[in-house]
């Protein structure tokens, strides 16, 4: 080992090379149709909020049968639609077939749903 310079360790050294991976195409980077139709059947939870408040746990113990709980929420105020606790839409509450339903008058723009995930 003397004779060519090297010391025992430098010779066992492992080889170094740089990595290489083939070309990723993006395709445009705007996923397809085609893409997207596995995610359409995945249920999601939707909600409308009528209104929310707080209560001590006194309060909450003395409700009953009869009691009015009043809420923050204004006659009249927008509903929130959240979709898996996201909001996503404000709308009216409306009656479709003897059912509560909710027709949108705004719905949250696709920036700021973005947001919202982070």
């Amino acid at each position: 080992m003397a004779e060519s310079g090297m010391t025992k360790s430098e010779s066992n050294a492992p080889s170094i090379q740089a990595a290489s991976f083939p070309p990723v195409d993006s395709g445009g980077a705007v996923p397809t149709q085609k893409n997207l139709d596995f995610i359409l059947d995945i249920p999601m939870q939707v909600t409308v909020q009528v209104g929310s408040t707080k209560m001590a746990i006194r309060e909450l113990l003395q409700l009953g049968q009869g009691s009015v709980v009043e809420l923050e929420k204004l006659a009249g105020e927008a509903m929130e639609v959240l979709v898996n606790n996201k909001l996503v839409a404000r709308g009216e509450v409306v009656v479709v077939n003897e059912k509560y339903g909710i027709r949108l008058t705004d719905v949250i723009s696709t920036v700021e749903r973005v947001q919202q995930l982070g």
